[in-house]
């Protein structure tokens, strides 16, 4: 492969990267609006804000793991 098309490659690569990476950051700022939604229910579920907790922490694990990787 030429030169020139590894470079491309590459960049190609790192966009991909950058579009997952931003897309998991959306995907957990939207989390984290929707425990502080529920939270404030007088009624809130704890075992929902748990769950969603969870689903965050695997966001935020995935996003460190593509920067390690970058």
């Amino acid at each position: 492969m030429p030169l020139n098309d590894r470079s491309q490659s590459s960049q190609g690569l790192v966009s991909a990267q950058n579009g997952r990476l931003n897309a998991l950051k959306a995907k957990h700022a939207a989390l984290s609006t929707k425990i502080e939604k529920e939270a404030r229910h007088s009624f809130h579920s704890e075992s929902l804000i748990s769950q969603l907790k969870k689903e965050k922490l695997l966001l935020k694990e995935q996003i460190e793991g593509l920067r390690d990787a970058s």
